[in-house]
């Protein structure tokens, strides 16, 4: 039997999943730290592939989905402030002369777009907008059934478009990204801001996002007013995104996400109000993921078995 390994690596975990030919359903999947005393990042991701990999069955390709803006053509990541030892290192074919088998490369934030478009909350849409809202934002784009890359298959990274010209210091250095203000870390530092500056709460020191959407159930109004902010600049970016993509349907993914309509009900309250013509909103779908956290692991598997199109072909490393 021949099987596809997908593999979602993060700064803190990294998950694998075995799927035999043809199927959807994994095997076996597991999760390890990515860190761990004795061994570097890299030999422990080989590790898992050995142990993950059932004896005596064949590996017809392995798909990795890995943060961080990559280079598709040379199969590099260009950055990667969790896995700074990866960057410009060509990871398929390093794993490849130790596994023996082809390898794919792609962004974790894209995939998961891939892997909801394809198995999850995307069926049977053709375009499609997918953004995963957690610590930080990222996204994905399906135009026409083809993941959108750009040139330098840089592109589509929709939570560091400019949302609040000189707001709050987003993780990449620059100011006022929709990261900045709509991500769990974006709520978490608006709402320690204003119990810094005196604003009534119940609500202590710095609270993470959990414990604000909590305090909303409590009728809190500083929580109720980050989680409306948030919602605020989502929609203004979403209401973007229906005008320069025109999709059928916004995914949205990640733990803030879970958050339901206290983050979505703004959005879409925004987007009604922002859009250039109501024909934007004509049978559009905005909706949470389906897939959770195995997103990035469906597309990995997608990746690596060939059916994922792409705005520009991407070569063979």
């Amino acid at each position: 039997m021949s099987i596809t390994l997908a593999l979602d690596v993060g700064g803190t975990h990294m998950r694998a999943a075995v799927f035999p030919e043809n199927e959807r359903k994994p095997i076996h999947q597991t999760r390890i730290r990515t860190y761990a005393d004795g061994e570097t990042s890299l030999e422990r991701l080989i590790h898992l592939i050995r142990e993950i990999t059932p004896v005596d069955e064949t590996i017809q390709a392995i798909g990795i989905a890995v943060p961080g803006p990559i280079d598709p053509h040379l199969g590099v990541i260009l950055t990667a402030p969790n896995l700074p030892e990866w960057v410009g290192v060509p990871l398929p074919k390093l794993i490849e002369n130790e596994i023996g088998a082809p390898v794919y490369l792609g962004n974790d934030a894209n995939l998961a777009a891939v892997g909801e478009w394809r198995y999850g909350a995307g069926l049977g849409h053709h375009n499609l907008v997918y953004l995963t809202i957690s610590t930080g934002i990222g996204g994905g784009v399906i135009c026409n059934d083809h993941l959108l890359l750009g040139y330098q298959g840089l592109g589509a990274e929709l939570g560091h478009v400019t949302i609040l010209p000189g707001g709050p210091l987003c993780s990449c250095g620059q100011r006022g990204h929709l990261e900045a203000v709509s991500s769990g870390t974006g709520i978490a530092a608006y709402v320690a801001e204003q119990l810094a500056s005196g604003s009534e709460s119940v609500l202590q020191d710095n609270p993470d996002t959990k414990a604000i959407s909590q305090a909303t159930k409590k009728g809190d109004r500083l929580a109720l007013e980050a989680f409306e902010r948030a919602g605020y600049y989502l929609g203004l970016a979403v209401a973007n995104y229906l005008m320069i993509f025109n999709p059928s349907i916004v995914i949205f993914g990640g733990g803030v996400s879970q958050t339901g309509d206290l983050l979505l009900d703004p959005v879409r309250k925004v987007v009604r109000e922002s859009v250039l013509s109501e024909h934007y909103l004509q049978d559009l779908v905005l909706t949470q993921a389906a897939l959770g956290d195995d997103a990035g692991l469906y597309g990995a598997l997608a990746l690596a078995r060939g059916a994922l199109p792409t705005s520009s072909p991407i070569p063979k490393p």
